[in-house]
């Protein structure tokens, strides 16, 4: 590669839903509208489990490359050798099969999270990475905005004193208008449906987890990082799955202490915006950082000193957008450019979402799943690897 040129990942993405479409989006803009010179992206493949035809409509809906390749099965898409690295897009039910299954073809993989069902199926990709020497990474957006890199920043600095405690909650009030407690999905719906490893916490709670996490573990010294202890109590929905989870991370040594919550009964902001009381609350000896909804892509953060004169400071980050994109711009780039130099770096996994983090958060819902009395069908919960299992099949 030519001195000064952009190093350039190409990207195979598995599944076509809407998490997907808002991931190739960004992958789809210009680097350059986010002051990104060194690394750019690009689709070469797209994958449906059910067909090639659906994987084709994916590529004109994003308006993708006419050059990307279009598979009706994910087993294609691992094979294909111009595939630097999968992005894993389908639901976490899935993530354990779908990713090992991409490991094990010697693909670089991003995973969506929660990164799988259980802590056991984390340690086996991990493993699987490890032995292969390939990059992996868990899919955690948020924690590449430059927002949260600016808060670890000041609480590593110690902006705010000594961080005793951090409130954090991610939840959307789905009552439906005529029955109070009902939600508004169906029980097939995957936020409720326990085949899909559905409820609040695997798919909502990890947000405010993550919020937890690096603001109370991820800024401890290496040698000396202590994994929490684990309180957790949760109510169930009429499917089994967790409706309204309260989980507090207790971390002895540092004497601090992270409650993240999550529900499907009541909203963090009762109208949705950003003006309730803050989602997140990192709180120090010499102030607080306060943070505002939705805990997964905030645009703003406010510091409130202990000493000050009352003063609150706001800070707005918006995520740039590109004009010759229809001004698109979600915030997904972030992680992306952290994989390309990673690749690029022959780095296997990245120092932001590092794989003993991963799998940390992971027992860390393990144990609030096992308090709280949820438990899912071993076809989604066994760590053993299956290439035919009809998760990577999509056969029933």
């Amino acid at each position: 590669m030519a001195s000064g040129t952009p190093y350039t990942v190409k990207w195979g993405i598995m599944a076509t839903g809407g998490i997907a479409e808002t991931f190739c989006k960004d992958l789809l803009t210009n680097p350059a509208t986010r002051s990104v010179h060194d690394i750019k992206h690009q689709i070469v493949a797209v994958s449906s489990s059910s067909s090639a035809d659906r994987a084709a409509n994916f590529i004109k809906k994003i308006d993708g490359p006419s050059t990307a390749k279009a598979y009706g099965s994910y087993a294609e898409l691992v094979a294909d050798a111009n595939v630097d690295i999968v992005y894993v897009a389908t639901p976490h039910s899935h993530h354990f099969q779908n990713a090992m299954l991409a490991l094990e073809a010697g693909k670089n993989v991003l995973c969506e999270k929660a990164l799988t069902v259980t802590a056991s199926q984390a340690r086996k990709l991990v493993a699987k990475a490890k032995e292969k020497k390939l990059f992996f990474m868990e899919a955690v957006w948020t924690r590449y905005f430059p927002l949260s890199i600016k808060i670890r920043e000041m609480i590593s600095s110690g902006e705010i004193g000594t961080v005793y405690r951090t409130l954090a909650d991610l939840s959307f009030n789905e009552n439906t208008p005529q029955t109070d407690g009902i939600v508004s999905f169906p029980d097939t719906h995957r936020m409720v449906n326990k085949d899909l490893a559905g409820g609040a916490l695997l798919d909502l709670g990890v947000y405010p987890l993550t919020w937890v996490f690096q603001t109370l573990y991820h800024v401890q010294p290496s040698a000396t990082k202590e994994a929490p202890r684990v309180l957790a109590a949760m109510n169930q929905y009429r499917t089994g799955a967790d409706e309204n989870t309260s989980i507090i991370c207790h971390f002895p040594g540092t004497r601090a202490m992270g409650v993240a919550t999550t529900s499907m009964l009541v909203g963090t902001s009762p109208h949705g915006d950003a003006t309730a009381a803050p989602a997140i609350r990192i709180q120090g000896s010499k102030g607080e950082i306060q943070v505002p909804h939705p805990a997964y892509r905030p645009l703003s953060y406010s510091v409130i000193k202990k000493d000050g004169d009352g003063t609150v400071e706001v800070v707005e980050c918006p995520i740039p957008t590109d004009p010759a994109r229809g001004n698109w711009g979600h915030g997904m780039f972030w992680e992306a450019d952290e994989c390309a130099r990673c690749l690029r770096d022959g780095k296997q996994q990245s120092a932001t979402m590092p794989w003993d983090e991963s799998i940390v958060i992971m027992q860390t819902m393990d144990d609030a799943l096992r308090q709280g009395g949820v438990a899912y069908p071993d076809l989604i919960t066994t760590d053993v690897f299956d290439a035919k299992s009809p998760l990577n099949t999509g056969n029933k």
